[in-house]
């Protein structure tokens, strides 16, 4: 609403709502919301600028003006007179916007003790309606003004905006994830970013002088690009279409422009803007944005703009969310090198049998690197509007360090990593020491996207191995997959793949944990022994391998040991996911594993054979290390053991040869494979935090 005052004296006014400003003396021109939204109306100061020995005072105004006068005067009429008290004010509004400038009025007239007339103030208005509007209520839809706009609250009652980082590439060749690009190169880019919608209705233009500027702040700057579209024809002649295009799009506000002018539109008008995430959230960010746009105010040619109102809107970044086993699977990834040729046949008939597509990574990608597990973490980033997979690129950075990149970065397919610059990268920064739970509520609290699971070392150790701290603190910040750290550092690799895996189940939570148990492994091998069966040979169908008798092994005192001291270590991750994923131990599953201690590296545990929970999972159909253990009538003893207690939760047991190429190399199937999966139907952003 603008203003301008006349007669005997100026009006004081202050404008109501955001910053405030004031302006004195005759032809000031004031210009304030119209009341659609609650901070629009100005306060008019009328009794600063009464004239002298003035007593009572009286208001008149045109039909979409409303006013009321603070505090609110007692015992008189509205057709009477009304008292003249110090720091009373006039708080004025208007009903709709106004179609011309200065097309609305209101009156103010100042009496002495004896009603005598002293003098007449009039403000000549302008109401203009301004919304910076969003997504808030994340239903795909920007509506209009919604109340909720400014604050970010989780639930499914909850509002807010949610924001992307825009982490593909739209380029396929000579490419970089877009938010390293400061231009739209394409159309489809824009899906990747939130859309957010200017709206102004009023006169054809502001008054003289007033203007709207949109602004963030320097911190925040870091996080976001804001693009606006404009109506501009695209020439005819092809080799200025590119920029023409680009010119179509141009940057509004990045981390060097934190304050912009943007246009006014007048009439019943509305600009779109497209807002651009460019980082996840992490130790230092937590992943909410602001976005101001603010009316400012002329208040002289040698003095600044003054805001007069401000409206503004909050995003928040869209975590980094992994994909558990129990998810449907997409595809399935998995290294060809030189040795694996039957590792790769026993891989690519399970896959066709689950109905899943496969991808072979080929030597000039991997360059013998074959741990495909340890390279990368599939998962996605959501929004209202938009979805698609993000990878998240270890900073292990071996033979397929490239892959991630040049392979799995495009158009609706991202890349986020991060690089550690004070730390040196160990063997648990690899990916097969980040796994993710399905779905748990852990005493009344819901977990609906599960939680991470990383390895780390004991709590105690002083001198013992952890994942990078950059690493940490990224998956920390994500905030709606709690993650969990296990002491996994008692094994060579130090990953808790070695030891832990989930699986689908039919009933009771959706779910089984499955542990590596040493205990479950000398019980078989006891039974085996009491039932005739001691002679029986481990790897017996391997010619280069020490064959061991069930007698051998139960008669190892130190090996016994080693498996004494894993199990206790297994223990005492078995009570903390009992603990922090509410299972209780009809949830878990204890397949026979036995370990045993490589001294070479700090007395640090591997696999004596072929370690069981180190599969992968494709729906029902579960690709386990096949064991060769002990035979009995022809049948491997421990296989028999796995599918008694699998299969009657409807998996699918298939035994993949994987001893040459990958146990021998301390890994095994799961280590070896990786499993894009679908997304949870559940939204993020429906949490109850």
């Amino acid at each position: 609403m603008a203003g301008k005052t006349t007669g005997v004296t100026p009006m004081d006014y202050r404008h109501c709502g955001g910053l405030e400003g004031r302006t004195g003396g005759s032809g000031g021109t004031p210009l304030v919301q119209a009341p659609e939204t609650e901070p629009g109306g100005i306060s008019a100061q009328y009794s600063r600028t009464a004239p002298p020995n003035s007593k009572f005072f009286s208001v008149k105004c045109t039909s979409n003006v409303q006013y009321r006068i603070e505090p609110k005067p007692e015992g008189t009429s509205h057709l009477s007179p009304i008292p003249l008290k110090e720091n009373s004010a006039l708080l004025i509004s208007m009903q709709q916007a106004s179609e011309h400038e200065n097309d609305n009025k209101l009156s103010v007239q100042y009496y002495g003790e004896k009603s005598e007339i002293l003098g007449t103030a009039i403000l000549h208005l302008t109401a203009v309606e301004i919304s910076l509007d969003v997504d808030a209520d994340r239903d795909g839809i920007v509506e209009k003004n919604n109340p909720n706009k400014a604050s970010w609250k989780w639930g499914p009652d909850g509002h807010g905006a949610t924001l992307l980082v825009n982490c593909d590439s739209e380029k396929t060749y000579w490419k970089k994830p877009d938010h390293e690009v400061e231009k739209i190169y394409k159309v489809s880019d824009l899906k990747d970013m939130s859309l957010m919608m200017l709206r102004t209705k009023g006169p054809a233009k502001l008054p003289e002088g007033y203007k709207l500027t949109m602004h963030i702040s320097q911190g925040d700057a870091q996080s976001i690009r804001v693009f606006k579209s404009k109506s501009t024809k695209v020439p005819s002649n092809l080799s200025y279409f590119f920029h023409a295009f680009v010119q179509h799009y141009p940057l509004v506000l990045n981390s060097e422009v934190l304050t912009q002018e943007v246009p006014y539109l007048g009439s019943d008008a509305e600009m779109k803007f497209y807002v651009e995430g460019l980082r996840f959230s992490d130790r230092d960010f937590d992943g909410i944005i602001t976005i101001n746009l603010s009316l400012l105010e002329p208040l002289g040619p040698t003095v600044p703009h003054t805001p007069i109102f401000t409206d503004k809107v909050v995003f928040h970044m869209a975590p980094w969310i992994m994909t558990p086993n129990t998810l449907k699977p997409v595809e399935v990834y998995v290294c060809s090198v030189q040795d694996n040729e039957k590792f790769l046949k026993g891989i690519t008939e399970l896959v066709a049998k689950s109905g899943h597509k496969l991808k072979i990574i080929h030597e000039y990608m991997n360059r013998g690197d074959r741990w495909i597990q340890d390279e990368v973490e599939f998962g996605y980033i959501d929004s209202p509007h938009h979805r698609f997979p993000v990878v998240l690129d270890s900073p292990r950075d071996q033979g397929l360090k490239d892959f991630p990149y040049k392979e799995l970065l495009g158009p609706d397919f991202g890349h986020v990593t991060r690089t550690p610059f004070d730390e040196k990268v160990n063997s648990l920064d690899s990916f097969g020491n980040l796994e993710v739970s399905p779905p748990v509520t852990v005493n009344g609290k819901e977990y609906p996207l599960g939680r991470i699971i990383i390895g780390v070392a004991f709590p105690s150790s002083e001198t013992g191995r952890n994942m990078t701290k950059v690493v940490q603190d990224f998956l920390w910040a994500q905030k709606v997959q709690d993650p969990i750290a296990l002491f996994s550092d008692w094994l060579v690799v130090g990953h808790v793949d070695e030891f832990m895996t989930f699986v689908p189940a039919p009933d009771r939570k959706g779910f089984r944990l499955v542990l590596a148990s040493p205990d479950a492994g000398y019980k078989l091998l006891r039974g085996l022994q009491n039932s005739g069966h001691g002679q029986a040979k481990f790897f017996e169908e391997l010619k280069d391998e020490e064959q061991k008798t069930v007698d051998e092994v139960l008669s190892d005192g130190e090996l016994q040991n080693h498996n004494n001291y894993a199990q206790s270590c297994i223990d005492w991750n078995r009570d903390v996911l009992k603990r922090e994923l509410g299972l209780d131990e009809d949830d878990i599953i204890d397949l026979p594993v036995l370990f045993k201690l490589y001294f070479v590296v700090k007395s640090r545990a591997i696999a004596f054979n072929p370690d069981l929970v180190n599969m992968i999972v494709l729906g029902n159909n579960l690709g386990i290390p096949k064991p060769f253990g002990p035979k009995v009538n022809g049948q491997c003893a421990i296989e028999a053991e796995v599918r008694s207690l699998l299969e009657p939760l409807g998996l699918n047991c298939t035994f993949i040869n994987d001893f040459a190429a990958y146990h021998k190399n301390l890994g095994d199937v799961h280590c070896g494979t990786n499993v894009r999966r679908e997304q949870f139907e559940f939204k993020w952003w429906n949490l109850k935090m």
